[in-house]
């Protein structure tokens, strides 16, 4: 498993944290955020996740800032997108079942590091439900 991995200066040290928890499980991390807590720009980073995704580089993305809000807006104006603004497990496994999430978004100023992973864990876990009322609006956002 492949995952790609952004933030901007609020999300370091969550970021960091959750690649040496991912490196852990043997999951390929691919980091395209900021290393610094200097003041930059979300919608940057949402773009270079969504591209990983997209491209197919990756099977799916993390992107943390702040609260998560601001960064899973821009991702979602990427085409074929699906970003989930996640604050807990039960959301992070029904973004993927019944929305079929490929990106998560965490807010770094909202979440801990042990829900932080618990989150990623619940996503990665979670499986594409194939239930005809879960496509049928998934084909309708498309």
């Amino acid at each position: 498993m492949k995952v790609a991995i952004g933030n901007d200066h609020a999300g370091v040290e969550l970021k960091n944290y959750l690649i040496d928890y991912l490196k852990k499980k043997n999951i390929e991390v691919v980091n395209v955020g900021t290393d610094t807590t200097d003041s930059c720009d979300y919608p940057v980073y949402a773009k270079k996740v969504a591209g990983e995704v997209i491209d197919k580089n990756v099977d799916f993305g993390i992107l943390i800032c702040g609260t998560g809000i601001g960064i899973s807006i821009a991702a979602n104006k990427v085409k074929g997108i699906r970003a989930a603004k996640v604050n807990n497990t039960t959301e992070a496994k029904l973004a993927r079942e019944h929305n079929h999430a490929n990106i998560i978004c965490l807010g770094a100023r909202i979440i801990g590091n042990v829900i932080a992973s618990e989150i990623v864990d619940s996503f990665i876990e979670a499986k594409e439900s194939s239930a005809e009322n879960h496509l049928r609006r998934l084909s309708m956002l498309d």
